[in-house]
């Protein structure tokens, strides 16, 4: 698990690594020159001389990476060059004294762009902080290097990204690679910042956070996933827990079968659905693993499983709301895991006064267009700001909120959220966040034993995220993202569990 940053909390990261610890700013500017020099010549493999290097540079700090960067690759026998932006008068101290720097290095400055043809453009126009659109000038001389020829690289941040919220300014520069500095930024995480940034790598330069100062913003890696516990050799079914799924209406029973399937792929030992008597015969006969339960007998399912998913394809009749208000109002009196889906959430938004009894024991699920039902924003507004709108609906109701989309935010009431960065746009597809339900459940049913209060059900929410999107890279390698189908996510997320446990 990395920790991300936004641009406020890495201002703050450099003034303390400057002022408090006494790392001078020319110095970090130095490493950070450094850094991106050292990618550019993994690319170059030691043919230094038939390099040509164009370093767009800004009149901020940002542009003074750019300048060193360029002067670091000619002494290194690169035939590099510095294009300067902007006004000389707002230089700051630092660029202003790179600028010097290079002079004495002899770097070249030109004035045209087009002056010949260069194998790699180099952005450092802005760095993190900027919120205004970009126009006039900036946004002219942007689109012209996005139409050059040549290999991209952007220092720190895509110029014109919202190191925020990923948002494009007016226009962005389009990278093949961003060397970011200390930290991941929100913004790179978050589409389209995601996507212009293209390969991301975060190098240490020396600047950290203050000693204490708690982060919580973080991005998950699949190395995380070592801290699901292996099967006890002595187990049985019932220890590895037990999964209620209420899902399903009459005649449609796609949404349980996808979210059992999800399930049952995490490892759970049971699963039990609970769905209309027309769906037995089809659930039984494509999933006979599952149990199906067609009895208005519910109290008797709610005492059987650790776990519920409540909403997958259930419809929107009163009989099933009553159905979800009983397991939601049961799930909250005996603190039992909750996983809140799909018409769950949609008979949540016909219902608000259902929101007492949500706490910490549930997770809501909420793609954008359901979760606009829920807040009463708008979907722009909602991808404007995708944390921070996870992050109020958790603090709201008490619950974790995963927020779906392409890049899927999971938050915890407590402040904490996580962004995902596995999965690919293959896995938008019919039927992928049914999957999704059963994974996250399976995720908090690991621990049968353990009381709902003491489970971090924010961090296994987002270690489900990640194994959902890592079960779908997968399905794309195996079938393509244009073929892929949501029961192979299904099957990609037992796939890449086997690879973890090394079976």
């Amino acid at each position: 698990m990395k920790q991300v940053v936004t641009c406020q909390e890495m201002k703050f990261c450099d003034s303390y690594t400057i002022e408090r610890m006494g790392v001078p700013s020319c110095v970090l500017m130095e490493r950070a020159a450094l850094k991106v020099v050292e990618e550019l010549e993994k690319r170059f493999a030691g043919e230094y001389k038939k390099q040509k290097i164009l370093c767009v540079c800004g009149s901020g700090n940002n542009g003074g990476d750019g300048v060193a960067i360029a002067r670091i690759l000619h002494q290194h026998g690169c035939q590099s060059t510095i294009y300067l932006a902007g006004n000389p008068d707002h230089r700051t101290e630092e660029m202003q004294r790179q600028c010097q720097i290079a002079a004495n290095y002899q770097v070249p400055v030109v004035n045209n762009l087009h002056s010949e043809e260069y194998t790699t453009i180099v952005d450092a126009i802005f760095g993190v902080g900027l919120t205004r659109e970009i126009k006039g000038e900036y946004r002219d001389l942007i689109a012209e290097l996005n139409e050059m020829s040549g290999w991209k690289v952007a220092v720190d941040l895509p110029s014109g990204v919202d190191g925020d919220t990923g948002a494009e300014l007016g226009i962005a520069f389009h990278a093949d690679l961003t060397v970011t500095f200390a930290f991941r930024k929100a913004g790179l995480c978050l589409y389209p910042g995601r996507k212009l940034a293209g390969q991301v790598i975060v190098a240490d330069v020396g600047i950290y956070r203050e000693d204490g100062a708690e982060p919580k913003l973080f991005s998950m890696e699949k190395s995380d996933l070592r801290e699901l516990p292996e099967k006890e050799a002595d187990g049985n079914k019932g220890t590895f827990g037990k999964i209620l799924a209420v899902a399903g209406s009459s005649g449609m029973c796609g949404a349980a079968f996808l979210s059992a399937s999800g399930a049952f792929a995490t490892g759970v030992g049971m699963v039990k659905i609970v769905t209309p008597e027309e769906n037995r015969i089809p659930l039984q006969t494509m999933l006979p693993e599952a149990m199906i339960s067609c009895t208005d007998d519910l109290e008797k399912d709610f005492d059987w499983c650790d776990v519920l998913v409540i909403g997958p394809g259930i419809g929107m009749t009163v009989k099933a709301a009553d159905k979800v208000q009983f397991f939601l109002k049961k799930a909250k009196q005996e603190k039992k895991p909750v996983v809140l889906d799909a018409d769950g959430l949609n008979l949540l938004a016909e219902n608000p006064k259902w929101k007492n009894y949500l706490d910490s024991h549930v997770i809501l699920t909420p793609h954008m267009g359901e979760m606009s039902r829920l807040t009463g924003k708008s979907i722009r507004e909602l991808k404007s700001d995708r944390a921070g709108a996870a992050r109020a609906l958790a603090a709201e109701t008490g619950a974790v909120c995963v927020l779906k989309d392409a890049c899927t935010v999971t938050a915890a009431p407590d402040g904490r959220a996580w962004i995902s960065l596995s999965g690919n746009a293959g896995m938008a597809t019919a039927g992928s966040g049914d999957v999704l339900s059963g994974v996250l459940a399976g995720m908090q049913a690991m621990y049968p034993e353990t009381p709902v209060e003491e489970k971090d059900t924010g961090f296994y929410a987002a270690l489900g995220v990640l194994l959902h999107g890592a079960g779908g890279d997968q399905a794309a390698v195996r079938k393509g993202m244009a073929g892929m189908k949501a029961g192979d996510i299904a099957c990609g997320v037992a796939e890449i569990l086997k690879e973890q446990q090394n079976f």
